[in-house]
């Protein structure tokens, strides 16, 4: 038998050369796609940046006109700032009755209690939606649906009168304790569709060792619904410090105002006056909001990306 025989590579070739490949050279067709592609996603970007710019402009320019002499505000629209005027916040924080820092802590209180309420009877009600089996449930949960799609101002004369024969006007009571009757359908449907992804060998294991559904609510549902509480939180908190109408609606004492309500009566107080103490009155309500969804935007885009709609 003979031997075959391997030549050795070529002198120069990339064989010999260890730790080195040889290069692909690419096609004509290929180089000439990348570079399309690549401009299209500077112009997309591009893009983007211009809307983004357009949409934060009105922002931006509250922030600066916080800074402005009065008499500078609307004379000068761009961004510009020659002097800084920070006593616009010094004389707005004290232009109203009280401090407005009294108005923050009462919308403080209104937030907090609607937060605990969703999350107590917005879970309970979910739970019972996704778990329990009762007759009328899917009655129940398309009539939970449709008041999704009714409009608050429907609601709130018979609701202003009920309140007002139990003499809770002029108080919290009104703001808070619709949110301990999971009157927000919204997220109830969220929750639904949350527990619904949550397999049900979990609850079939807890029922083996003797749990009942308030054990198994508490012990194993509840502590991987996070992602969805920590969503229904911040929204809740986002849309109670920002509502106008049900405080304008229930407080009539200067005392009790939430921060909208005292921002328009800070606009009648002074309208003629210091736009610039408004403005930066504003910035400071908005900043609450601004740190809430800053530094819980990881659990809202979870809540929202793991819930779905099934």
């Amino acid at each position: 038998m003979t031997k075959t025989q391997t030549l050795p590579p070529a002198s120069g070739s990339s064989a010999d050369k260890p730790g080195k490949t040889p290069r692909r050279r690419e096609s004509p067709g290929g180089l000439a796609f990348s570079r399309s592609a690549r401009v299209k996603g500077l112009i997309k970007h591009a893009i983007l940046i211009l809307v983004g710019g357009i949409m934060i402009y009105p922002l931006l320019w509250m922030v600066v006109s916080s800074l402005r002499p009065n008499d500078l505000i609307f004379r000068e629209p761009g961004l510009w700032l020659q002097n800084l005027e920070m006593s616009n916040y010094t004389d707005g924080w004290s232009a109203l009755t009280h401090p407005f820092g009294h108005y923050m802590v009462n919308s403080a209180i209104v937030v907090l209690g609607s937060i605990i309420g969703n999350l107590i009877s917005c879970s309970m009600a979910a739970y019972a939606f996704a778990r329990l089996q009762f007759t009328g449930k899917k009655l129940f949960f398309g009539i939970m649906l449709l008041t999704i799609m009714l409009p608050f101002h429907v609601v709130i004369v018979p609701q202003y009168i009920l309140f007002s024969q139990i003499g809770w006007v002029n108080t919290f009571w009104p703001l808070i304790v619709p949110k301990l009757l999971a009157t927000d359908a919204f997220f109830v449907f969220l929750m639904v569709q949350f527990i619904r992804g949550i397999p049900k060998e979990l609850d079939e294991a807890a029922r083996i060792d003797g749990a009942g559904h308030p054990r198994i609510f508490l012990r194993v549902i509840l502590p991987l619904m996070v992602p969805a509480l920590a969503t229904t939180t911040i929204f809740t908190f986002i849309w109670t410090w920002n509502d106008f109408f049900s405080a304008l609606i229930y407080l009539t004492d200067p005392d009790m105002f939430t921060v909208p309500v005292a921002l328009r009566a800070f606009v009648d107080s002074q309208s003629a006056t210091s736009w610039g103490s408004l403005f930066a009155m504003s910035i400071v309500s908005l900043l609450p909001v601004f740190l809430v969804f800053l530094f819980g935007q990881r659990f809202l885009i979870k809540g929202i990306a793991t819930t779905g709609i099934k």
